[in-house]
């Protein structure tokens, strides 16, 4: 078995598509002084320059591989993805801010649960996976499946990673998102979790989201 690598306390910003963990991770980057927290993310907004194939490599993935399934293997899907997993836990063991204590975004457990959809087998890459540090507290935002796909614009703003289908539809993408949430819980099921439940006002979930980390990272 692997060592476990040592890294700084950290917390996991996780939950199922158009949960809100981006703007979340936007509103938390605004916060100031002793109070803010290192902000680990794939997203392009977080994202430096130099490290902008990875936002490049994300979108060949969703365009030219998962919408293309009869053209590469599940095992290729899965190693493509995990440019975007090697890149978190690198940024989260970066010398330059190691001692700071982070939020990282989804850290590798939604993309292992997409992994486990798109029909990749086990195998050792997972377990490789699994042996990456552990955050100290999963902050799970929780989100119907109604109100994601009315964020989605009715199916509008998804990709082809976030439903089941050729296209997306309310049908594939409520039993994709039911699918995603069981397979994201069983990932974290040995982790402590707090769920953050749906907020009409996003100001209220990011003072819930602030409270867990100042009690967790201080």
């Amino acid at each position: 078995m692997a060592v476990p690598l040592q890294a700084p306390a950290f917390c996991v910003l996780l939950g199922p598509d158009l949960a809100g963990k981006s703007s979340a991770m936007a509103a938390l980057r605004q916060d100031p002084g002793p109070g803010a927290h290192r902000l680990v993310s794939a997203d392009d907004a977080f994202l430096a320059p130099e490290h902008a194939l990875i936002g490049r490599l994300r979108r060949e993935v969703v365009r030219d591989v998962a919408a293309r399934e009869e053209q590469w293997s599940p095992e290729f899907f899965a190693a493509m993805l995990q440019t975007a997993v090697l890149y978190l836990r690198d940024r989260l063991l970066d010398d330059g801010g190691a001692s700071a204590p982070a939020v990282v975004d989804s850290y590798y457990y939604k993309l292992l649960a997409k992994c486990r959809l798109a029909g990749v087998p086990e195998n050792p890459m997972f377990a490789w996976w699994r042996s990456f540090p552990r955050p100290r507290r999963v902050i799970y935002l929780d989100v119907s499946p109604e109100t994601a796909w009315r964020r989605s614009r009715e199916g509008a703003r998804l990709n082809r990673l976030e439903h089941y289908g050729e296209a997306p539809g309310l049908d594939g993408f409520l039993r994709y998102q039911a699918d995603l949430d069981k397979v994201m819980r069983e990932e974290i099921r040995d982790l402590p979790v707090t769920v953050i439940e749906e907020h009409p006002d996003p100001e209220r979930t990011v003072a819930a989201i602030r409270k867990v980390l100042a009690h967790e990272l201080g």
